[in-house]
This record gives structure tokens, C-alpha cells and sequence, in this order.
């Protein structure tokens, strides 16, 4: 009987070790430290479709111990619920709050753009900057329902998009994305500027298509309103526009390279048959020829009062313009400007 007794209390004190050991892995398994960097954070990137396999291949060398970190996943139910974005890995941090991380804590990255030409040129900057391919994107830019049904079209499509820094998740896809734009674009006009488009005769997406034009012939913020009021004084006159961007868009347009330079718009550019020349067609253009920063679109909302019809670069200044209010004037202003094209050899 006694032999019995020592037999059952050696096995209980044998279990109670085995729990112990067993108790003491589970705990060190989820609750110790089990980073491997030096750095307070670390950044992941993982795909909407990802599965634990991949995960773990991302996170394999920030850890000390990727399969205990694959086991704590696995009791976790985190390894059947993977959701895509950026997430950070602190240093110190265990496997439960690693994967308590991956769970709940999807951050914000910053996207930025600025004066995009065109959609596919938008869609590879977006593309660099969130999880939807450009494809993707390019496709749901496009969308012909979507666009109609926002009153959009081939010409106008490009004015939804505002040059600016937005906070997207990660794993935006390219629709979120797309609506993201239009709920921005309608936040920006909002009374006041419509009441201000009003009361020049324009609508939203003329403002859009003059600002593109003053984006392009001045990169001077602080000059962009004296710009701005000499189109809308031509406009006014019924005076053709003449800017030489437009022409300038047109060549591109025309023969699809959004890549090419032109420094100098020559006669024989004045003739291409575009409606997007302004030395052959009237008033704005059916489009932006750019995306024009926000700067810009208030410049036209806000122009500056004057009697300016004409405006070339004074290169006694560069980046600035001379203005005139006459043609001879302008004329005058225009021949040392064509002067320094020459000395420069500027032929094109």
C-alpha cells in the first residue's frame, strides 16, 4: 500500500512538473519579448489576399521565433482572419501583441499627387503608393458608367482629381479610391466657390480647365491671380485666349507622348486642329490640360481685377511675367523675351 502512495505521488509531482514546463512554454510562446530589430518600429505591408504562409515571410526577420509566433497565430484564429494594410511591429513587443496588432491596427499611409497630365500617369503615381495596381485603377478611372453618372466625360474626366496629400489605408482598392476623389472634389466646392465660379460665368469644371492653364504659364503662386484675370478679361472681350500650353497639350494629346518637351511653340504648332488650341478656338478649352493645384483653382476664383489682355516672360526676372494692356505694348514685351529664346539657341 505504501509502495502504491510513493507511486501515485511521484507520478502527481511529475505531472504537476510537465504542466509547469508545459504552462511555462505556452506563456514564454505568447507573452515574452520576440523581436529581433534594433529600431522602436517596424512596418509590414500585407496584401488583402495574403495568407499566414506570407505573413510569416514578411515578419520572418523582425522575429526571434517565427514558429512560435505562427503557433500563437494559429490559437489565435488570426492565421483564418488575415485582413491586408500596414501594420507596426514595436520592439519588445510578444506574439500576442503581435498578432493582436496584425488584427485590429491597420494605419494610414500618406498618397500624394500633383499635375498629373492624364489617368494612366495618375494611376502609376497611385499605384506606387497603395495596394491597387495601376491596371486596376486605370480600369476603374475610366469606368464610362461611373463617369456619366457623375456627369464626367473623356475631356472633364481629369478635373475630379485635386493635387493634394490624403491619409488612404494601405489596402485601398481602386474603387475606394475612385470614390474617395469625388467625395473630395465635391467637399472642395462647396457653396462659396460655386457662388464664386457663378459670378464669373463659369461652371466647376471651366474654373478647373482656366486654373490648368494659369498652372502651366506661371509656377508663381504669388502671380497666378494677375494670370487668372487676364484670361478671364480676354474671355470677357470675346479675345481668344492664345496660351501657348494649350497648344503645347494639343501636340501631346495628338500624338499620345504626355512625355514630350517643348520649350517653344513655333508658328506652324499655332495650326494644329485641336480643341484644345486656343489660337484656333474660342473660350476654355473642353478639358483641363493638367491637373492644376488647389493654388491655381482659387487664382481664377479670386482673379485680380486689372485692364491686362497680354502677359509674356520677363527674363529680366525669370519665373515672373511682364504684363500689357495693349497690343503694342504687348509687342514690345514680347521682343526681348524672343531675344533671349535666340541667344539661347531655343529653336524648340
Amino acid at each position: 500500500m505504501k509502495n502504491i502512495t510513493k507511486v501515485l505521488w511521484a507520478t502527481a509531482i511529475v505531472g504537476l512538473i510537465i504542466c509547469g514546463f508545459v504552462a511555462y512554454n505556452i506563456y514564454t510562446a505568447i507573452f515574452s519579448p520576440n523581436t529581433t530589430f534594433e529600431n522602436e518600429k517596424a512596418y509590414i505591408l500585407i496584401s488583402s489576399d495574403a495568407n499566414l504562409s506570407q505573413v510569416s515571410h514578411q515578419l520572418e526577420p523582425l522575429l526571434s521565433d517565427l514558429s512560435s509566433f505562427e503557433a500563437v497565430a494559429e490559437r489565435k484564429g488570426y492565421a483564418s482572419n488575415i485582413k491586408g494594410g500596414k501594420y507596426a511591429i514595436t520592439k519588445g513587443m510578444n506574439n500576442n501583441d503581435i498578432v493582436n496588432t496584425l488584427r485590429s491596427q491597420n494605419l494610414p499611409v500618406k498618397v500624394s499627387f500633383n499635375n498629373q497630365e492624364s489617368l494612366p500617369s495618375l494611376a502609376g503615381r497611385i499605384s506606387q503608393q497603395i495596394e491597387a495596381d495601376s491596371l486596376s485603377l486605370l480600369k476603374a478611372l475610366n469606368d464610362k458608367g461611373f463617369l456619366s453618372k457623375n456627369s464626367f466625360n473623356d475631356d472633364t474626366k481629369l478635373s475630379m482629381y485635386l493635387p493634394n496629400t490624403y491619409e488612404f489605408f494601405w489596402n485601398t482598392d481602386a474603387k475606394k479610391f475612385r470614390e474617395r476623389m469625388k467625395n473630395e472634389y465635391d467637399r472642395f466646392w462647396n457653396e462659396e466657390r460655386i457662388a464664386k465660379a457663378q459670378a464669373i460665368n463659369l461652371s466647376p469644371i471651366e474654373v478647373i480647365s482656366l486654373a490648368a492653364i494659369v498652372q502651366k504659364e506661371t509656377v508663381k503662386a504669388d502671380e497666378r491671380q494677375r494670370v487668372a484675370g487676364v484670361y478671364l478679361n480676354r474671355i470677357r472681350n470675346g479675345i481668344l485666349l492664345q496660351a501657348d500650353p494649350t497648344v503645347i497639350y494639343a501636340i501631346k494629346k495628338e500624338t499620345g507622348n504626355y512625355d514630350t518637351i517643348i520649350k517653344r511653340v513655333l508658328y506652324r504648332d499655332l495650326e494644329i486642329d485641336s480643341p484644345y488650341n486656343t489660337y484656333k478656338r474660342a473660350g476654355i478649352p473642353p478639358g483641363p490640360i493638367t491637373m492644376p493645384d488647389i493654388s491655381s483653382i482659387d487664382a481664377v476664383l479670386n482673379a485680380e481685377k486689372h485692364d491686362y489682355l497680354f502677359f509674356v516672360a520677363d527674363v529680366s526676372n525669370f519665373g515672373y511675367h511682364m504684363f500689357a494692356k495693349t497690343l503694342g505694348q504687348h509687342n514690345r514685351n514680347k521682343a526681348q523675351y524672343v531675344r533671349w529664346l535666340n541667344q539661347q539657341n531655343i529653336i524648340r
